[in-house]
């Protein structure tokens, strides 16, 4: 059943064309992710798509009597004072119900014709569950009590409610715009299978690839050319894009040799030029329309923009950092070496912030030690951002940092290469800084950190409000990046493929050192709910020399192996007793006592082997 339809939309703002010819729609229960730019209209479509805004051309059709819902990025809670009166406050016949019900039963009105009535349509709508529902959702994403005043509540737990109330209405049609910001990694992943497994029809736009690939069957990229269609996943729109791009280049390729040949014959040619000529004249002036549909290309080799680092980077031992009771770090050591890129995850409140403030110097109240190398030199994006004068160009923001940095291979990068890499084409670069998307001046300003050319790089949530785009490019960058990196991210995608181990911030002041990106990590956790994960404290204290020295003595892959062999070798013994068991009992015929016996004797030969196994990796982590 089709619940919407677009025709031909066309935006444009003065000269600047936004889109144009912009057509799909949207079948009951379809999921489709919205990709583009940053600046290329996605918030703006999805205002036309409300009402919110006008198109310059085109049409949006609902289907008749369907309830519409848009994730605020700034929510109202209108009249409500508690978390429960908003949510109760629905246009959700169901919930309405059970609210009503429950006025009634608080009142002891439960004798009244009303009650009656009120039970029979709960139960003719199968409207009991939805008390279950609420309060999944709202436990989920971290609002236990409901009777807590929305006037308390931050600006992150204000969208996080939004989006629990907008999961609860189950509207008909439900567009999410960056859904997963302000949400931990549970969170995240709880709100993924709970779309996943609805029968929610959703328009969603995040630059979370995970969510994406996750939730969504079905890409459309919006350009200011219109927009494409890929009926697949997240990794599947990856393949076809990058298949449509080549095929639109070889193309474009083809169009400049042969506009050049049809230049030279127009250029021979007299002035007075008949009819059959003019059809020739036509088709070169459509070759050169083909030959410019190159799109700038942004993965520009960028080797190692970076600053000499020493051998000495940054020792810490027995770092502590607390507020009052309350433990922020606690017994800390680690030597970072050259080239390490280390991911930092944990919930809010447990420390992160205030670790990168300490190593940065901007934190100088701790007790232990913290060396940085006098070599080292950082860049430090965070969320509070750079202020720009809105009166600037792009490219002259960039320009008062530096003009040209130099790589070490001894190339030059200029400032406009740096903006290019980063998906600023030439025209934008001299664009004012007041005309700019919240997420264009979010990708200026990690312009402007990297082209200070440091060799130590600090990004706190760097993906927020990127597009994909921006985000491809920085990981290519950073993969290439030579230098140190420390990464705070919710970002799964993005950890897992920049981040060679994790810091894991528990909360009181225990942080343990994980050997692997985020999702072993979480693979790990699922296998070891309980037992200690990999490097943590051990009972003796070791010297600086030791700890200099000390090596990673298993790969994540090996711990997981001897896990297994463990958990492996617990189950054969107790098989092993219960087949020892049988040949005691007096039991057994002649027959079935040698029966019992092989199979003991292959379950022994299988211990000795896994035995074995588990022997040899343990004699390696002791090395």
């Amino acid at each position: 059943m089709n619940y919407l339809s677009v025709s031909d939309l066309s935006k444009s703002f003065g000269e600047f064309k936004l889109f144009k010819g912009v057509s799909f729609g949207l079948e009951k229960g379809q999921k489709v992710g919205l990709v583009a730019k940053n600046g290329a209209g996605k918030s703006t479509l999805l205002n036309i798509l409300l009402g919110k805004d006008i198109q310059d051309e085109g049409q949006v059709v609902f289907k008749d009597e369907l309830s519409v819902c848009l994730l605020e990025q700034e929510p109202s809670f209108g009249d409500a004072t508690t978390i429960e009166d908003y949510i109760n406050d629905s246009q959700n016949p169901a919930i309405r119900l059970i609210h009503r019900y429950e006025q009634l039963l608080e009142s002891g009105d439960t004798e009244s014709d009303e009650f009656t009535e009120v039970i029979e349509k709960i139960d003719e709508q199968n409207a009991w569950g939805v008390d279950v529902k609420i309060n999944e959702v709202l436990t989920s994403l971290k609002f236990p009590d409901k009777k807590m005043s929305v006037v308390k509540l931050s600006g992150g737990q204000a969208r996080r409610l939004a989006l629990a109330k907008a999961l609860i209405d189950e509207p008909d049609v439900l567009f999410l715009d960056e859904p997963t910001n302000h949400l931990d990694f549970d969170m995240v992943e709880w709100l993924e299978k709970f779309i996943a497994d609805s029968n929610l029809t959703l328009l969603l736009i995040t630059h979370d690839r995970y969510f994406l690939d996750n939730v969504c069957s079905e890409i459309i990229e919006l350009s200011p050319e219109g927009i494409y269609n890929y009926k697949g996943d997240y990794e599947y729109y990856l393949t076809k894009k990058a298949e449509r791009e080549h095929n639109e280049a070889v193309v474009a390729n083809k169009a400049k040799n042969l506009f050049k040949t049809e230049l030279d014959w127009l250029r021979k040619q007299p002035k007075a030029r008949g009819t059959k000529s003019k059809s020739r004249i036509d088709a070169a002036y459509e070759l050169e329309k083909k030959s410019k549909n190159v799109r700038v290309n942004s993965n520009l080799e960028i080797s190692s923009v970076m600053t000499r680092m020493g051998s000495k980077i940054i020792e810490i031992e027995e770092l502590n950092k607390e507020y009052g009771d309350l433990k922020i770090l606690k017994d800390f050591t680690y030597f970072f070496k050259r080239g390490e890129k280390v991911g930092i995850i944990g919930k809010n409140g447990t420390g992160k912030s205030t670790f990168l403030n300490l190593i940065t110097g901007k934190d100088t109240e701790y007790k232990g030690s913290i060396e940085v190398g006098s070599t080292v030199k950082f860049g430090y994006y965070n969320q509070k951002g750079l202020t720009f004068r809105d009166d600037m160009k792009v490219i002259d923001v960039v320009k008062d940092i530096a003009e040209i940095v130099q790589t070490k291979d001894g190339s030059k990068i200029t400032a406009s290469q740096m903006l290019t890499h980063f998906q600023f084409e030439p025209k934008k670069q001299h664009t004012h800084v007041e005309l700019l998307s919240g997420g264009e001046k979010k990708r200026l300003y990690l312009v402007t950190v990297l082209m200070e050319n440091p060799n130590f790089l600090i990004l706190d949530e760097p993906t927020n409000d990127l597009d994909l785009g921006t985000l491809t490019a920085l990981e290519n960058y950073l993969l290439d990046f030579n230098g140190c990196v420390i990464i705070v991210s919710h970002d799964r995608y993005f950890l897992d493929r920049i981040c060679e181990h994790l810091f894991v911030f528990e909360g009181q002041g225990k942080v343990r050192d994980f050997p692997g990106n985020y999702t072993e990590y979480r693979e790990y956790e699922r296998l070891n709910p309980v037992n200690e994960i990999a490097n943590v404290k051990k009972e003796h204290k070791a010297t600086s020399q030791e700890i200099k020295t000390k090596v990673s003595r298993l790969t994540y892959k090996e711990k997981i192996e001897m896990e297994k062999a463990a958990e492996e070798l617990e189950k054969l013994e107790t098989d092993k007793s219960k087949l020892e068991f049988k040949l005691s009992s007096g039991d057994l015929s002649g027959q079935e006592i040698n029966d019992v016996s092989v199979d003991l004797g292959k379950l022994m030969e299988k211990i000795d082997e896994v035995t074995m196994i588990w022997m040899e990796l343990a004699e390696k982590q002791e090395v």
